[in-house]
């Protein structure tokens, strides 16, 4: 395999593997944004994207799959309770997202964080071409920037944070907290999804390194000279075009159709779509409604809620006492107030593909992001897209990223349940001329800063960079 101009480095390959009826592997593209927005151009600059496949103790060689070239990375059981499971899910994350649940300090993990951190960058090193890019992403590799440019100080490096970054005051709790600040600052170009990230991020490298930052610039010793790196916010958005292909098709629109008439035709559906992650505010969400539902705002009869809540680190205890406490607490509103052809709750412990999702989006009236941290939360814009009638709802809190760009949905802030139950209530009610003032806003947003023009903003930046 020969070296590519561009590499990406993610936490996981694009593909997934799959075993046909007849024992056969084959690997089928995942769906995600970021697979979408970076495959026509690392066809068209032959690149590669170094991974792990999803498996561990699966050692794989380098294969080719849709014209890019991928980069296995092979990880043993020990190291994804480790690494991933541990110092990624249990330690960043929840550290990184406001310390909702608390975050495990455990130094054997960060060993092998440093460990895996280090196989990624080494495999990253070994695929770029001379004076190419390469392109990090995301917390569970925060070292690599860094690993990179002591491999490689010829090429051009990225990283892009896809969840939050902590104020100053929590992320020092962090034991490792310098070293992690040093692996990013190899990056020549860090993004976030939102501005108040990047200042949280640019006080840190103040306040712990003591390194000169202006504006968005740092000022970073190396080898006796200084590199400018530079850090800000390039909000992610979603590949616009598959849901609105979807939105469109007579099946998908008879299936919504299904959905409705399957709950009873009620006036209003609700709709939450979620992983089952203590960051999301499902808890917070199917509270207030239950209220609403005791007070007598709402009745069985006229509104239902679904929520998907899709399966995520069932392996992590604090998943698993999750899923009871939203299990017990849908049980409970539907023992309460369930009639024999009506449902308060429909709950969804399982996940969809994305004709089902886009069909579930175009039966809804109202969908609820309640999250209580959120990077972006593309669940937001993903049924903005499908909303092609201007027509329909997004009650959206104000502690996701995506609160900083959708300004005319009905913002909450979810940890209030009384404000929670106004602005449901305000979405349950709002009338068809002010629903489609606000969608169109909504929809003109979402569809001139899709993924490509998020994708295009990261690589102006990096260009620049290789420019000066």
């Amino acid at each position: 395999m020969t070296a590519a101009d561009f590499v990406v480095v993610a936490n996981r390959l694009p593909v997934d593997r799959v075993v046909g009826p007849d024992g056969e592997e084959t690997w089928r593209t995942s769906p995600g944004g970021l697979v979408a927005a970076l495959e026509p151009m690392m066809r068209r600059v032959h690149g590669a994207w170094v991974g792990w496949p999803g498996q561990p103790d699966v050692a794989l060689d380098p294969f080719e799959a849709d014209g890019i070239d991928l980069i296995p990375v092979a990880l043993s059981a020990e190291e994804v309770a480790d690494y991933y499971e541990g110092f990624a899910n249990d330690t960043i994350w929840p550290l990184y997202h406001d310390v909702i649940a608390p975050p495990q300090y455990h130094r054997e993990w960060w060993e092998a964080y440093v460990t895996v951190n280090r196989r990624f960058a080494e495999a990253a090193a070994a695929a770029v071409a001379e004076d190419g890019t390469v392109w990090v992403h995301d917390y569970q590799l925060q070292l690599v920037p860094q690993m990179v440019r002591e491999l490689r100080p010829d090429v051009t490096i990225g990283y892009f944070h896809h969840i939050p970054f902590p104020a100053h005051g929590l992320y020092a709790q962090l034991p490792w907290r310098d070293q992690v600040l040093r692996g990013l600052l190899g990056a020549d170009v860090i993004g976030f999804q939102r501005a108040q990230d990047a200042t949280y991020f640019l006080t840190a490298v103040r306040r712990r390194l003591r390194y000169e930052v202006k504006g968005a610039n740092v000022a970073v010793p190396e080898g006796g000279e200084t590199r400018t790196a530079l850090a800000k916010a390039f909000p992610i958005s979603i590949d616009t075009a598959p849901y609105l292909e979807l939105a469109a098709r007579p099946d998908v629109r008879a299936r919504a159709a299904e959905i409705r008439a399957s709950l009873g035709n009620p006036k209003r559906i609700l709709l939450g779509v979620d992983r089952l992650d203590y960051t999301k505010g499902i808890g917070h969400r199917i509270k207030a409604y239950g209220e609403l539902l005791e007070d007598g705002r709402l009745a069985v009869e006229d509104v239902t809620l679904i929520q998907v809540a899709s399966p995520s680190r069932e392996r992590v205890d604090a998943y698993a006492h999750l899923r009871d406490e939203i299990e017990l607490a849908v049980a409970r509103i539907n023992g309460d107030h369930d009639t024999v052809g009506h449902s308060a709750i429909r709950y969804l412990h399982q996940g969809y593909p994305r004709e089902e999702m886009v069909a579930l989006y175009l039966a809804a009236d109202v969908m609820l992001v309640t999250a209580l941290r959120d990077g972006m939360n593309l669940v937001a814009k993903e049924y903005i897209a499908t909303r092609t009638d201007n027509h329909g709802v997004l009650v959206l809190s104000e502690f996701t990223g995506a609160a900083d760009e959708l300004r005319q949905a009905v913002r909450v802030n979810p940890h209030d349940i009384a404000g929670l139950k106004d602005a449901i209530m305000e979405a349950v009610e709002m009338s068809p001329a002010e629903q489609a003032r606000r969608m169109r806003s909504l929809r003109r947003r979402v569809l001139d800063n899709d993924v490509n023009a998020w994708s295009t903003s990261f690589l102006d930046a990096l260009a620049a960079v290789r420019g000066r």
